[in-house]
């Protein structure tokens, strides 16, 4: 009988030293879920950087296991639903979710409020009323509006300053817009305020054209190379909705040997690495910083506060749903800063 009460004792000593364990696991460990639209997207790529950056740092200095998840949604919105539902069944604590088509994220959304798990929605933000159709969705970004506002400024600036910048001396601007995909909001809105912004500055426009370049880098050099073959030297400025495609622009321009004496004013947005140097270089007048430092750190502050049932009042949200960061103007008189 004394064995048998040893043994019971000693078996519930190792249920309750084995369950102390699992809840200590528990409360330290965090799965979090992050679903890219694309991985080969340049500035999305920088930004996952700076997230996993804070990742390595606050497990160093905190000792705390910070399991990322990461998926690519390879531009499906039907493969993106499918890896978020694969990322609650895998036990995350927190997905953030780089969408495909911010207009449908219906799925996402009731799979996690079923789940009960937050998302954060950052980069490409959703329609307002989905955002607040509950308590536990967040989004991280910045204002398209005002991404392309400067982006407007800086062309105009150097079209009125830039010696023969305007070539056939007839008072107007003749520009091109490379545009991302067909109906995203930061797409419309850079085209839209980048034009509308040179008016304003008192400059008469005449558009020329827009391509739909889709973000990406080559698909605008061949559409550069479409209005150059149609409109020649009478482009006088190229407006890029993002960096790639003002790069994209600039190796059309390269291809064909052309002098960057006799080429048109060609300005970015997004301040990615590869956008800098060509500030740098002068081959692109200027581009728009995008503050991938402050989203990327944001999120995870945001991302670590949520899955521990931390208090996100605490933090620099705007009307509890909201992080936002400023875009900055970038050209030749201070892009070594943001190189640096």
């Amino acid at each position: 009988m004394k064995r048998l009460i040893a043994a019971l004792l000693c078996a519930g000593l190792i249920f309750t030293a084995g369950g102390c364990v699992a809840d200590e696991k528990e409360d330290e460990d965090i799965t979090i879920g992050v679903v890219v639209y694309d991985e080969y997207d340049t500035f999305v790529a920088s930004l996952m950087d700076v997230f996993m950056n804070g990742v390595t740092e606050r497990m160093q200095s905190e000792e705390k296991k910070i399991t990322v998840l990461r998926q690519s949604s390879g531009g499906s919105q039907i493969t993106q639903n499918d890896q978020v539902m694969d990322l609650i069944k895998k036990g995350c604590d927190v997905i953030c979710v780089n969408l495909v088509d911010r207009t449908d994220p219906a799925m996402i959304i009731e799979a996690a409020r079923d789940a009960d798990v937050p998302v954060i929605f950052f980069n490409r933000e959703l329609v307002n009323q989905d955002l607040y159709s509950w308590d536990k969705l967040y989004y991280v970004g910045a204002d398209a509006y005002d991404s392309g506002i400067i982006e407007g400024q800086i062309a105009a600036d150097g079209f009125l300053e830039k010696e023969n910048a305007d070539k056939n001396n007839d008072g107007q601007m003749q520009l091109v817009v490379l545009e991302g995909e067909p109906g995203h909001q930061d797409s419309i809105i850079r085209s839209e305020y980048s034009v509308s912004t040179i008016m304003e500055a008192g400059i008469s426009v005449d558009k020329l054209e827009s391509g739909i370049a889709n973000w990406k880098r080559a698909e605008a050099q061949n559409k550069m190379s479409r209005m150059i073959d149609k409109y020649g030297n009478g482009i006088e400025v190229v407006l890029a909705n993002n960096d790639d495609m003002a790069l994209g622009a600039i190796d059309e321009y390269e291809t064909r040997k052309i002098p960057l004496s006799e080429r048109p004013i060609i300005v970015g947005i997004d301040g990615t690495a590869v956008g800098l140097e060509a500030v740098e270089a002068g081959d692109m007048l200027g581009t728009v910083y995008n503050d991938k430092e402050g989203q990327g750190s944001a999120m995870l502050e945001l991302a670590l506060t949520l899955a521990t049932d931390g208090d996100v009042s605490k933090l620099s949200l705007t009307d509890g749903k909201y992080i936002r960061f400023p875009y900055a103007r970038v050209d030749r008189s201070n892009v070594l800063e943001y190189i640096d």
